[in-house]
């Protein structure tokens, strides 16, 4: 098996008849393309088995999916992982935290990713804070150190208003839940 170095999401798909005739052989093949021309590339990988009979296949591996493909699985619909590789090669590891945190429902994460999204901040806190100066404008010094940011963001997120991701910079994305 080929070791995968690409950024692009790609997937290796097995060759099952192979596979149960106890020969290890598939292919990478790029994901971040329409479901009809991975089904080729399925479909050109399998003619080429040494069985005679070729049909199946199943999906061994996931590359650059962020831990996504593990909600994929290795039936998925091709509609699914095209959509996955597409909001990866947009938005990267956000993406696919994303799917993971939504459980691999590719139309609450594309929706999250384009109607929900607040922005990234260093904290919660920081964007409890942004968003209280930006509803009641700027906070007077001896006012707003009574003010805990970090228990108003706590309180967003605990109460179901606000999910939160952060990726591998530290950084934490906000997205509204409603």
């Amino acid at each position: 098996m080929t070791i995968n170095n690409s950024s692009n999401p790609e997937i290796y798909v097995a060759d099952l008849a192979a596979y149960n005739a106890g020969k290890l052989r598939g292919e990478w093949i790029d994901a971040n393309q329409d479901e009809s021309d991975i089904q080729a590339e399925i479909d050109e990988m399998l003619s080429g088995s040494p069985e005679l009979v070729a049909e199946d296949w199943a999906i061994h591996d996931y590359e650059q999916f962020y831990g996504a493909g593990s909600y994929l699985g290795e039936h998925p619909s091709l509609e699914d992982v095209a959509t996955a590789a597409e909001l990866i090669s947009e938005k990267g590891e956000l993406a696919g935290l994303v799917i993971v945190h939504l459980c691999g429902d590719m139309d609450l994460a594309k929706n999250a990713l384009e109607d929900s999204y607040s922005g990234e901040y260093d904290s919660l806190a920081d964007y409890a804070e942004e968003l209280s100066e930006g509803s009641v404008g700027n906070i007077p010094d001896n006012i707003a150190r009574y003010i805990d940011y970090e228990s108003m963001g706590r309180d967003m997120e605990l109460g179901g208003d606000v999910f939160t991701l952060k990726t591998n910079d530290g950084k934490v994305h906000i997205f509204w839940n409603h």
